[in-house]
């Protein structure tokens, strides 16, 4: 027997029955290759991109310029790995935004390193909170050069 046969739903099925502890990094980007790339084994590009950029994170951050340049990456693969990270800002957000960030100091954390993760310069962010610390909104004042922002 093929070990490949039946390794997208074996996969799928482990993800849904553990959740995303119960899948290593590279099986998390294969479950997102799964719908750019649909008849081909992306197990080895998934475990090249995560070796190129250093992890799932970093891979879903990267610039479109930088993936394409991957044998493998096509604009479309380039497409649905943004949309995911955009989906994961968007989570991250919420998680964040109407709520305290004073006592969440991780998901403060989180919320900047998802929203900042993909950007080559250095920026001048204000985060707006009400009276009771909570995020009702970030704002982008100033953009500057990879290593400097004029305030």
């Amino acid at each position: 027997m093929n070990h490949a046969h039946g390794h997208r739903d074996r996969l799928r099925e482990r993800f849904m029955r553990a959740g995303p502890e119960g899948v290593q990094d590279y099986e998390l980007l294969e479950l997102v290759l799964f719908r750019a790339i649909p008849q081909r084994d992306v197990k080895p590009l998934a475990k090249e991109l995560i070796a190129t950029f250093g992890g799932f994170a970093e891979t879903l951050a990267a610039p479109v310029e930088r993936l394409v340049e991957i044998k493998g990456v096509s604009e479309n693969v380039a497409r649905e790995l943004k949309i995911v990270q955009a989906a994961a800002i968007k989570l991250t957000q919420a998680r964040v935004m109407k709520r305290p960030v004073i006592s969440s100091w991780n998901d403060l954390l989180a919320y900047c390193r998802a929203a900042m993760a993909d950007e080559r310069t250095e920026m001048f962010r204000i985060l707006f909170l009400d009276k009771k610390n909570i995020l009702i909104a970030d704002e982008i004042q100033q953009r500057g050069t990879v290593d400097h922002t004029p305030v």
